[in-house]
């Protein structure tokens, strides 16, 4: 498993796509383009550039992203 810059466990970021309504919000607020889009359904892309901002996670109008 990799590690970060601090010798953390690297994020975890679960999108629950029950709930996803591919409005797109947490993509356009994410700083470092890890999330996109794929069939309407929000998904995690580029993991290694996550800095757990949780603009993502904050900005989710459904609570569906948690990021740990």
């Amino acid at each position: 498993m990799s590690k970060t810059k601090d010798n953390e466990a690297p994020p975890v970021i679960e999108i629950n796509a029950e709930w996803c309504k591919g409005c797109s919000i947490c993509i356009e607020y994410c700083p470092q383009d890890v999330l996109a889009l794929e069939n309407g359904i929000a998904v995690v892309v580029n993991l290694d550039d996550c800095n757990r901002c949780q603009l993502c996670d904050y900005r989710c109008p459904d609570y569906a992203i948690t990021v740990k």
